[in-house]
């Protein structure tokens, strides 16, 4: 594949499915989402009735699409970026850890059980796992660079001044900062960050 000496930052997220260092966003489809009334109608189906065991089909050949749809999505994503890119960068996401259950134990009960489930949901249907591991494998395939950098305080250090403080982080799409008033879309302070630390981590192994 040509060389375009580009590089680039990537911030995953649920609300855009991903978001570019040089303000491409890549909406989130939430195949999942989308068929969760039809699979909700199905599971109401009587138990032990002709129609319950026709609707156990009809949820997995739904699964089974969604996990398609999902997988094409991932392969056009991954492909679009290692052709317009020669180093990627990308969060070095633990999901297992991100979707652990938010219930607790007896000793320990957790809180905001909800609001964690239902963004478990949505990582899930993101399908961040599934899209790292194809874009890691189309680049190497074509002899592109991919870097993991830590996530930490990348969405909530200000790439202009470099202070780092929750605040800020003004709500979940709203970035300013309080020392310098910088101002921008989280997601592209987060990808920005991601491509400063990536470039960092290439140029300290280069050495």
């Amino acid at each position: 594949m040509t060389a375009t000496s580009s590089a680039v930052g990537i911030d995953m997220g649920v609300a855009s499915f991903l978001t570019t260092s040089d303000g491409v966003q890549i909406d989130n489809p939430r195949y999942l989402a989308a068929s969760a009334d039809r699979l909700a109608a199905l599971a109401r189906r009587k138990r032990g009735s002709n129609r319950r065991c026709k609707a156990r089909e009809q949820v997995a050949a739904l699964h089974a699409k969604v996990r398609r749809q999902r997988r094409d999505h991932a392969h056009k994503t991954a492909l679009w970026l290692v052709r317009q890119h020669d180093l990627i960068a990308h969060e070095d996401l633990r999901i297992a850890n991100m979707i652990r259950s938010a219930r607790g134990t007896n000793d320990a009960p957790g809180v905001n059980v909800a609001a964690k489930a239902g963004l478990n949901r949505s990582i899930l249907d993101a399908g961040w796992g599934m899209f790292l591991a194809i874009l890691s494998a189309k680049a190497e395939s074509a002899g592109r660079t991919i870097i993991a950098v830590d996530p930490r305080n990348t969405s909530r250090t200000c790439p202009r001044c470099g202070h780092c403080a929750k605040e800020n982080r003004i709500t979940q799409a709203d970035f300013r900062c309080v020392r310098c008033g910088y101002a921008a879309h989280a997601d592209l302070v987060g990808a920005s960050n991601v491509l400063r630390a990536g470039l960092a981590r290439q140029a300290a192994t280069a050495v």
